[in-house]
């Protein structure tokens, strides 16, 4: 082909928060496939936190990206030419090919996309990875009761926004935390949660606890830091905390000043019964044909709502992904690479 492959490696690891230099930009000649395998186009890349943990060198659930590497991400491709014989020319796939515009991948590594029934983005939202975060780990976990008080951290993002319509679905009382007055106006007048509460609030931990009158009996975790520090002491007895993600900690050097809570927090896990449970979505895939087909149905019913934030250009993609650390996306932060 004629065109060059735009990428985006890893340059260099960050010590704390990523800056533009950690990301190096380049241009190679797109790939052929071989037998077996389709040539891409990709269409759209989406951002997501767990990346920031994939450019560190220590030991995680999964391999850390190399530097001099393609940074590492879900997209939606099209396929422009093929030698599998599940794919035609044309077909949307959803893939993992990453931070770049072309990508050589092997069939058995992309699925298909049903263009017509939701905007193909959408598979890498509240249909794709985020959604079915929210939808296992909430449901498998958490395990809402009727009556029951569900608080999500970053809820105004793709799993925590799907976490509280779930639960509401659910019949369970909702209760977001969110950043700044758009956010926490849109989870209360449009997706309809029963109670939001601002973490950048100087009583936020009072706002919370005024919330929650009945105290907290699932919260899905997305955040850590002073919002875990404010929902702990809110926990019934046999509370349940699915535990998705730790944003606030992710750029952390070194363990945070202070005396070591740890022996408080074990006792009252003792004496409360908690449940506190990390967990990968890949742990649930036996549930992905029902969440596809629930999700699909509620969201044409108006059940649950969705919002993507969407930036153009590839060459956008580093300073979205360092807003995202830092909460400046509003929905499921996506970057549209080609047309």
């Amino acid at each position: 082909m004629s065109e060059h492959n735009q990428r985006i490696l890893l340059a260099s690891r960050p010590d704390g928060k990523p800056a533009p230099e950690h990301f190096k930009f380049d241009s190679v000649p797109v790939g052929e496939p071989a037998d077996g395998q389709v040539l891409l186009k990709v269409l759209f890349l989406s951002l997501d936190p767990y990346m920031r943990g994939r450019m560190n060198a220590g030991k995680s659930y999964a391999k850390p990206i190399e530097v001099g590497d393609v940074m590492e991400g879900g997209t939606v491709a099209r396929v422009v030419r093929s030698r599998h014989p599940d794919f035609a020319e044309g077909d949307v796939v959803l893939s993992y090919s990453g931070w770049q515009s072309y990508a050589v991948a092997d069939g058995a590594t992309v699925r298909k996309i049903d263009a017509s029934a939701a905007p193909v983005s959408t598979a890498l939202g509240v249909l794709g990875m985020p959604g079915f975060t929210a939808y296992a780990g909430l449901l498998t976990i958490g395990q809402p009761q009727r009556g029951e008080t569900v608080v999500v951290a970053a809820a105004s993002g793709a799993v925590g926004s799907a976490v509280g319509q779930i639960a509401k679905i659910k019949g369970a009382r909702a209760v977001g935390i969110a950043g700044g007055a758009d956010k926490c106006a849109f989870l209360r007048d449009e997706l309809g949660f029963d109670a939001v509460v601002d973490h950048r609030a100087p009583d936020f931990a009072a706002q919370l606890e005024a919330a929650c009158p009945q105290g907290i009996d699932v919260y899905f975790e997305n955040v850590g830091g002073h919002v875990w520090d404010a929902v702990f002491p809110l926990l019934n007895d046999f509370a349940r905390v699915p535990v998705c993600g730790l944003i606030a900690q992710y750029n952390d050097t070194a363990p945070r000043p202070g005396p070591d809570r740890l022996p408080g927090v074990m006792r009252e896990i003792l004496s409360r019964s908690l449940l506190i449970r990390g967990f990968i979505q890949r742990e649930f895939v036996d549930q992905r044909p029902a969440f596809e087909r629930e999700m699909a149905a509620w969201i044409a019913c108006g059940q649950v709502r969705y919002r993507e934030d969407i930036v153009d250009g590839l060459e956008a993609a580093p300073q979205a992904f360092i807003g995202l650390l830092e909460g400046r996306n509003f929905g499921k932060l996506i970057v549209r690479v080609g047309e």
